[in-house]
């Protein structure tokens, strides 16, 4: 059996990692023409995962940006804000295992006192 934590882990980093790769694919694709950026809704996909009824959402068009001359509707400004703000969020979750596995590990230890 996997604790709840490890699962809800496991969820957030994958989802993470897809959102750092749609990012990623936004900044490549900035100066292509009719280019339409993507991203996921963070935390309607988290739900999905934790009720097991979805592992791999589909990505949404952003509409919040002004479409330049050539169709392309990538901020690069706001990618970068995004990405900070999605590194942030790994960087807690990764630091949040940590801290959890190693309470698991000093729970299961003998104390070496008896008490």
């Amino acid at each position: 059996m996997v604790p709840e934590f490890l699962t809800f882990a496991k969820n957030i980093l994958n989802l993470r990692e897809l959102r750092e790769n749609l990012l990623a694919a936004n900044v490549a694709n900035a100066d292509t023409p009719g280019y339409k950026a993507v991203d996921i809704d963070f935390q309607n996909a988290l739900s999905a995962a934790m009720d097991g009824s979805s592992s791999d959402p589909s990505p949404l068009y952003l509409q919040d940006f002004p479409v330049s001359l050539d169709g392309n509707d990538v901020s690069l400004t706001a990618e970068k804000v995004e990405t900070l703000m999605n590194d942030g969020g790994i960087s807690s979750e990764v630091t949040y295992l940590h801290q959890a596995t190693t309470d698991l590990i000093t729970a299961l230890r003998p104390n070496p006192n008896g008490v």
